[in-house]
């Protein structure tokens, strides 16, 4: 069973701060491991031409992430990061050493 990384990457809006840190904390990171997608990594670039974050979620396999993404609670979640942020991207990696999804 190959194992999976979902790798997620933002710009935080200007002026938007404040309010993100709290979504972030008290509902995006509590929803993701109630549907099963705990994050594992968050990665903040203070400088340069990359996305502000990086946030990488673990995925039990693809039967998870798929329920995961269909789920309402993903929706509202998605729904309501997107209010904070722009510049958003998504992607499914293996995280299997030596596999390519």
């Amino acid at each position: 069973m190959t194992r999976l990384k979902m790798v997620m990457t933002w710009d935080i809006r200007p002026g938007r701060e404040q309010e993100y840190s709290e979504f972030i904390n008290e509902r995006l990171a509590p929803g993701l491991v109630e549907i099963g997608l705990p994050p594992s990594d968050v990665f903040y670039t203070a400088y340069g031409t990359v996305p502000q974050i990086m946030a990488v979620l673990d995925v039990a396999d693809e039967e998870t992430l798929k329920k995961a993404l269909r789920s309402r609670r993903w929706v509202e979640l998605k729904r309501d990061l997107l209010k904070f942020i722009e510049n958003y991207r998504e992607r499914v990696v293996s995280a299997d050493p030596g596999s390519y999804f």
